[in-house]
């Protein structure tokens, strides 16, 4: 892994030699990760954790990308990943993983291993925006973030960035329209012609949108894993599309929704009534602290249903909750209650309880975006990646279902990425 220098460097062979892959001189190259949220418990996880693996300190747990299915794929290897990134917030990675280990997040001992790639990182991080007192405006923000991104690239001599949105959850955007913003050229402003006069002043792009569409100008590909709106801004659409860059998302498929990926097309598979599935989240930190806000909430949850629904036919009745629990930390517990008819009427009731960590739940999947969406630039692949469902809640088309998510992902995924760069 590289941080800004060659980090990882001291490490032991085993490391590189179990998460690299495809064919010497592969021609993925070196590859920025710009994280949005870079200080959060998320991006710490994933930074830290890559550090350790290339280190030789802990196996790819986790990774798909390490597994056999990808292992004559030209993916970039996580030594040469460099990462850098976007918060508003200043605590630096280092004691903010220093925390994380405190809290059974990183393993006892982890971050003081890997505390020159932590330094590094945080060398690269830059303010986001707009903070307390701050009045840019929304095209002066996606300027400053998409000379951050091209800085970034050309510092480091890197052949392509990925910027992965790993930020807490926003709320979903109201309607109307946006005005004063700059498109992907840096011509005229969105939604108008160039040199046409603005009309009144108009809502705000939300702070997911600005980074996404500072990542379209500075020609990066793009990962939403929050379900924030990003390039679903219906501004930003098109300019995504016709971008020439690859895309993936939304709202990261961890837990919950997970088992729902694979229980809800059981019961449909085995021709079984689902009555009700109701559920709830219990979780503390940041995440927690966020999705108290009901706007935010119901974004999350959104993505949960949608699973249900493009599954079964039809949403179930029931309702799922988020309570936000400050003293679980980065803890999460996840609870389902499924209502289903069987045969004659005869009533099954299924339970679930998931319990875990939610940055380690996530960090191997970060990983996994980020070589799978860099390889997909460096092949030429453009648009919306669907064949990525398996890592989101809502995903840019696909199947539904776990397993033909996966199916999608190993074979025809991995077949595109073979073809492309033979």
């Amino acid at each position: 892994m590289g941080t800004g220098t060659s980090a990882g460097a001291s490490g032991p062979e085993t490391g590189t030699a179990k998460t690299g892959n495809g064919p010497e001189g592969s021609g993925t190259g070196r590859t920025g990760v710009w994280l949005i949220g870079a200080r959060g418990s998320v991006a710490t996880t994933v930074i830290a954790g890559c550090a350790a693996l290339v280190a030789g300190l802990h196996e790819p747990t986790g990774m798909v990308t390490a597994s056999a299915a990808f292992a004559d794929v030209p993916l970039p290897p996580l030594e040469s990943l460099v990462f850098g990134g976007h918060d508003i917030t200043s605590c630096p990675l280092p004691k903010r993983a220093e925390q994380l280990a405190a809290g059974g997040v990183l393993p006892h001992g982890l971050p003081r291993s890997v505390q020159n790639e932590l330094a590094a990182a945080d060398a690269e991080i830059r303010p986001g925006g707009p903070g307390p007192g701050d009045a840019r405006d929304d095209e002066t923000l996606i300027a400053s973030f998409a000379a951050d991104l091209r800085t970034f690239r050309s510092t480091h001599a890197l052949d392509r960035v990925v910027v992965i949105n790993v930020a807490s959850t926003e709320a979903a955007p109201g309607a109307g329209g946006v005005g004063g913003v700059g498109g992907v050229d840096g011509g005229g402003a969105v939604g108008r012609p160039a040199g046409e006069r603005p009309g009144p002043p108009a809502e705000r792009l939300p702070a997911s949108s600005r980074y996404a569409l500072a990542a379209l100008r500075a020609g990066c590909a793009y990962v939403n894993f929050t379900p924030s709106t990003g390039l679903h801004h219906p501004l930003l659409r098109d300019m995504a599309r016709c971008s020439g860059l690859p895309y993936a998302g939304r709202d990261g498929k961890t837990g919950q929704t997970l088992l729902r990926s694979v229980l809800a097309p059981m019961m449909a598979q085995r021709a079984l009534t689902v009555r009700a599935w109701s559920g709830t989240n219990l979780l503390g930190g940041g995440d927690g602290a966020a999705l108290a806000d009901p706007a935010a909430a119901a974004a999350k949850n959104a993505g949960k249903a949608a699973v249900l629904r493009d599954t079964l036919g039809e949403l179930p009745p029931g309702d799922l909750h988020i309570d936000n629990v400050p003293a679980l930390g980065d803890w999460k517990t996840a609870w389902d209650h499924i209502a289903v008819d069987g045969f004659l009427g005869s009533r099954v009731i299924l339970q679930t309880i998931w319990q875990g960590c939610d940055s380690a739940l996530a960090a191997p999947l970060v990983l996994d975006l980020a070589r799978l969406v860099a390889a997909a630039h460096a092949a030429g692949l453009s648009g919306p990646l669907p064949e990525l469902g398996f890592y989101f809640k809502d995903p840019d088309g696909g199947p539904a279902a776990l397993a033909d998510q996966y199916t999608a992902l190993t074979t025809t995924f991995a077949t595109r990425l073979r073809e492309a760069r033979a």
